[in-house]
């Protein structure tokens, strides 16, 4: 998550995570029907909570309202681009910005078309408590983070300011900023999302300071409210080198894909997909839904579809 950067491993972990029968994906294309009477769609699902949020909510929108069958696979971002210009999922529905992605796969191979936008915008950055921003508002600054190295100092941070990322195989550019600014801090890995969270929720339980990697939209700003560091502003280019990028992350326009021959001959399964379209609010409403209340992705989904009729009608005209 970027230019984005949230997840990318080597190889594609194909984990079916529901649906209505195991499959191994890695070897079977989606039989969503070329003809017009599509059954099955398989949609990719990011590690993510605002991933599965979107993939609950149309799945059970598919099933309950277009009677389709829907199969979700676990894929990390940039195998999922391989998966779906091979025709082994049918669709993404969150996809930060993958340039080189989109050359390779609409440009050049057409194997991919592009499935408008999601209407979510996110972002990542560094975040910092908010309590500790209003006991130290400087800290909110790039240029100050040095002076407070030492308090966010941590056992596994070596003797330097700790800045906590996610997954290892998550793409973020925290490497090569720390260097490139000059800051005494040591990038650690929690080794996912979750265990990010437990860190950040357990810091915030006792009150201490931290640095974090993170993004928007994101439930856990509910939970635990946080402040951007400023970091030197974005500017178009200034990541294209990623040893040397030394910027701020950019505001990302979330986008959807669909394999061709999917877009083409997917039916009323295609046209909804590429109509689906909501808010920072609404993902965050379910997000929070499965990861807070702990409900399944489905039951999440029911109870928003349940209060958000005039929303979801539209993706069905």
């Amino acid at each position: 998550m970027r230019v984005r950067t949230m997840s990318l491993t080597a190889g594609v972990s194909a984990l079916l995570l529901t649906g209505c029968g195991a499959a191994d994906m890695t070897q079977q294309a989606s039989p969503f029907a070329g003809a017009q009477g599509a059954g099955t769609v398989t949609l990719s699902v990011q590690s993510w909570v605002g991933a599965q949020a979107n993939v609950g909510v149309a799945q059970y929108l598919l099933e309950h309202e277009l009677g389709y069958r829907v199969d979700t696979v676990q894929v990390d971002e940039v195998p999922a681009w391989d998966a779906l210009s091979q025709g082994r999922v049918d669709a993404i529905l969150e996809d930060w910005g993958h340039p080189d992605q989109e050359k390779r796969y609409v440009e050049d191979k057409r194997t991919i078309v592009p499935g408008g936008g999601l209407g979510v915008t996110g972002h990542i950055g560094w975040y910092v408590p908010t309590y500790f921003a209003r006991q130290h508002p400087d800290v909110t600054d790039w240029k100050n983070l040095n002076k407070y190295a030492g308090r966010l100092r941590t056992a596994e941070s070596g003797g330097k300011g700790q800045l906590l990322d996610g997954s290892p195989s998550y793409v973020t550019n925290d490497k090569a900023l720390v260097g490139n600014l000059k800051l005494n801090y040591q990038v650690v890995f929690a080794g996912s999302e979750a265990a990010q969270i437990t860190q950040m929720k357990q810091f915030a339980k006792e009150k201490k300071p931290f640095l974090t990697y993170w993004y928007s939209p994101q439930w856990l700003f509910e939970k635990v409210p946080m402040t951007e560091v400023k970091l030197p502003a974005y500017k178009e280019g200034c990541d294209a080198d990623t040893a040397k990028v030394a910027c701020a992350y950019p505001h990302t326009p979330l986008q959807k894909y669909l394999n061709t021959d999917f877009a083409k001959n997917g039916g009323k399964a295609a046209a909804f997909l590429k109509k689906f379209k909501w808010t920072t609010g609404d993902q965050n409403e379910v997000s929070l839904m499965i990861a807070n209340e702990k409900l399944s992705a489905q039951e999440a989904a029911k109870k928003w579809v349940d209060g958000h009729a005039s929303t979801w009608r539209a993706w069905l005209s």
